[in-house]
């Protein structure tokens, strides 16, 4: 039973894990190199894009106009980005201005000859075979690429999430010694003398039993 606990603590803790690291924002120092709408096949991979509620259209074909933004890490590493509104369902960025994040990007382009470093803050993974991008929230310009803008929001979420956690842990710790404990106790008390009631009654049933056996060999 404890390593089927211990299996089940481990799969949940990956699952709050690639939750959190999907969904809390994430913020990179790149330099942008296109903006561009291209239709785009949804099919296994919906769940990493925008729901319908927020307005999003597509066609018969299963294909969305999507907005992308094509970025370069200091490293020369390519990075893109999906600029898609959140609207109000999960997760919850209430991001509506994909517009006008998209202008600001246009406007941000720059060459490696003359570049201009902005820093990205976005939420979701890049998975190339399966055409998943991530969503970018909001560009801020930056005075290098050396520059990496500290996660406040990120920390921030850890934090109280963290605080939140503990405070269940503690809530649960005394409702376990105050009520599970006890009762616990209460029940192998319970069982300890009725099993001892249980031995008694044998050894009396016994001491019948010989003396009944006795008597009719004393016969």
């Amino acid at each position: 039973m404890r390593w089927f606990l211990t299996v089940l603590g481990v799969i949940f803790g990956i699952v709050v894990f690639l939750f959190l690291d999907y969904t809390l924002p994430s913020k990179q120092t790149v330099r942008i190199t296109n903006t561009y709408n291209r239709l785009t096949d949804i099919g296994a991979n919906a769940f990493f894009y925008a729901s319908p509620d927020t307005g999003t259209v597509q066609n018969a074909q299963g294909q969305r106009d999507v907005r992308f933004i094509d970025t370069v890490r200091p490293n020369g590493k390519p990075h893109v980005y999906r600029n898609e509104d959140t609207g109000w369902i999960w997760p919850p960025y209430f991001k509506y201005d994909s517009s006008n994040l998209h202008a600001q990007a246009t406007d941000l382009r720059s060459t490696a000859a003359s570049p201009e470093w902005v820093s990205v803050t976005s939420y979701g993974w890049r998975i190339a075979w399966l055409s998943v991008y991530p969503n970018a929230i909001s560009i801020k310009p930056v005075a290098g690429p050396e520059v990496k803008p500290f996660n406040w929001a990120a920390q921030i979420i850890l934090l109280i999430l963290g605080t939140l956690l503990f405070l269940l842990w503690r809530m649960w710790n005394q409702f376990r010694e105050r009520t599970i404990d006890p009762a616990v106790r209460s029940a192998d008390e319970a069982w300890d003398r009725l099993d001892a009631r249980a031995d008694a009654a044998r050894d009396r049933a016994r001491g019948r039993m010989r003396r009944w056996w006795d008597g009719l060999r004393g016969r």
